[in-house]
């Protein structure tokens, strides 16, 4: 087994902290939003971890999300429900980017595919921790996929609802890891709904994007793995996938975290919240100068994983975004199959819809002079490109004719 999910594990989490109002709650006890109706956050002890552990030690030990343990919040190493959480890749892209220093991070090298396997890996390994038995989420496809996994290695009942038109792999994947799978008519937020109403009457316990606290902590584990990776520094820009946006937010928590500890300094990347043009609510509020973002009537991209007309967190990720000094980008459907295609076929990299979206932003603010050429750049592919339709390959030979080579 390996060592980092074996080894000592101290606890530094203290308390939960209303996101909106600051107001304490209890560890240790099952919590789904803030009296506010609004996401909680996990602090620790920082000064303790910094006497407990040092860089130099964290970077001796395996890379994998584990390696994190003093900054997250499983108490009990026997209540983690690893499927083999690697650190993911940063992928150079210079033939499609336009720019000279653009990385991907490659999130589709992790368990189920995608980067939904950080957030929900720990918000099982807590739920187990603390005794839940049954659980439901409303889902686009790959936090189901996810859930249905590490639900069914740590063994609780599940149930998700997805929208009708989730991609059929995944539909077909989440029943296939052992979770009750149902298609409604409607958005995720419609699928919110009936997990919200089920909650509320006793059936299940609420595993709904940013309504427990603790997908934000695995997620946040993408800005620690890239600051290790970086040399202990940030890049100039972060372009991110953007639909309920815990990865944003938990990467802007765990930068957070780093400079208090002393391990960072002070500078921060321009973070980019990218969502699709048919479905930009954060986009709007950002140009608004709003604080909140108004649910977007008639939903509709070919990047379903950033489908969500109303965010629970859209205040959380309107301030990192703000206050990094970054954008929030809309960009259309044929810009990110036109940066899914180009990546593919000129930098061998295959990239979800919602990670060709962040090309797409990415190639669109170079050309606005939003970034320059010569800055680092993250962008988060946060799926496997093998998760989603591929254009069909038709041509045919015949093994019995004369084959003109000249032709192929």
């Amino acid at each position: 087994m390996n060592d980092n999910l074996t080894a000592h594990r101290p606890t530094f989490v203290t308390h939960l902290e209303c996101s909106l109002t600051g107001e304490h709650y209890e560890a240790d006890t099952l919590h789904n939003l803030s009296r506010a109706g609004r996401p909680l956050l996990v602090r620790y002890d920082l000064a303790g971890i910094r006497t407990a552990v040092s860089r130099e030690t964290l970077g001796a030990r395996q890379t994998d999300l584990w390696r994190w343990r003093e900054l997250l919040p499983v108490r009990h190493t026997g209540n983690i429900v690893s499927l083999g959480e690697i650190e993911t890749p940063l992928i150079p892209i210079p033939a499609s980017s336009g720019g000279t220093r653009v990385l991907v991070k490659d999130e589709g090298r992790l368990p189920t595919g995608s980067f939904k396997a950080r957030g929900l890996v720990m918000a099982l390994a807590m739920a187990k921790e603390l005794g839940v038995t049954r659980i439901a989420m409303p889902t686009n496809g790959n936090a189901g996929a996810a859930l249905a996994a590490y639900a069914s290695r740590a063994g609780i009942e599940t149930i998700v609802f997805c929208p009708e038109d989730t991609p059929e792999v995944n539909v077909r994947e989440i029943a296939a890891q052992g979770a009750r799978v149902w298609r409604v008519n409607g958005l995720i937020d419609d699928c919110g709904a009936i997990v919200a109403k089920g909650a509320a009457e006793g059936r299940w316990f609420d595993f709904s994007t940013l309504k427990e606290p603790y997908r934000i902590e695995g997620k946040k584990t993408m800005g620690l793995e890239l600051a290790a990776q970086l040399g202990w520094r940030l890049p100039h820009a972060i372009f991110y996938p953007t639909g309920g946006g815990t990865g944003l937010i938990g990467m802007w928590k765990a930068f957070d975290e780093l400079e208090r500890l002393g391990w960072i300094g002070a500078e921060r990347p321009r973070m980019y919240a990218v969502q699709a043009a048919g479905c930009a609510p954060i986009v709007r509020a950002f140009e608004a100068g709003e604080e909140h973002a108004e649910r977007w009537e008639d939903a509709h991209t070919v990047a379903a994983g950033i489908r969500v007309p109303r965010a629970v967190g859209d205040f959380l990720i309107l301030r990192a975004v703000r206050q990094s000094g970054g954008k929030a980008l809309a960009v259309g459907d044929p810009a990110i199959l036109a940066a899914v295609d180009d990546c593919a076929r000129r930098d061998g990299l295959l990239l979800c819809p919602e990670g060709g979206a962040t090309l797409a932003a990415y190639r669109q603010a170079l050309r606005d002079g939003e970034v320059d050429e010569d800055e680092e750049v993250v962008l988060f592919n946060c799926a496997t490109g093998l998760k989603y339709p591929l254009p069909t390959a038709e041509q045919r030979l015949d093994r019995h004719t004369v084959i003109d080579f000249d032709m192929l």
